[in-house]
């Protein structure tokens, strides 16, 4: 039993009460597309050993030019723009004691469900401009990713999913 409550008070247990704010590249909203900056916040709240739950909102952004013309007549710009919030919940499972990550690790598999708000500009040429607004009805996202505790309080993660990826600050309570 004591060795039960040592390994216990060694393993880190409670995730939760934990502010997690990253930044990166994302992609996957529109084909051919990078969305830079990517910028995600969530708070992850303790659940039950080794699971937590995060509300989450993302925002991103991305802008391309077309150009259309030939000799004769001059280039015209034409451009689209892009950007994405989406927002939701994500459930981090943590998989420290099956790998026996030392206290300094964490190594985590999360899923994010959602929806995601879409702003999308573009112009068209001789139509003109056309403007897109509105919610998808469902986001989904897989994750992996690991954090690197600097302190008690103050960790490093790096986040890898499928719509993006981001690099952040841990901020433990």
């Amino acid at each position: 039993m004591l060795s039960l409550l040592s390994l216990r008070s060694n393993a880190q247990d409670n995730y939760g009460k934990t502010l997690n704010i990253g930044l990166g590249l994302g992609g996957g909203y529109s084909a051919n597309s990078v969305y830079a900056p990517l910028l995600t916040v969530n708070y992850e709240f303790d659940i039950a050993r080794n699971f937590t739950l995060a509300p989450f909102i993302t925002y991103s952004y991305y802008h391309s030019y077309y150009y259309w013309g030939n000799a004769t007549y001059p280039y015209e710009n034409y451009s689209y723009a892009e950007s994405a919030i989406p927002f939701g919940v994500k459930g981090y499972y943590y998989f420290d004691q099956l790998l026996n990550a030392g206290p300094k690790w964490d190594f985590y598999g999360a899923c994010s469900v959602g929806f995601v708000y879409r702003n999308i500009a573009w112009e068209s040429g001789y139509n003109g401009g056309y403007y897109l607004t509105g919610m998808t009805p469902f986001y989904f996202d897989v994750h992996i990713g690991a954090e690197y505790h600097f302190t008690g309080k103050v960790g490093l993660f790096l986040d890898l999913s499928t719509q993006g990826s981001t690099v952040g600050l841990s901020i433990h309570r």
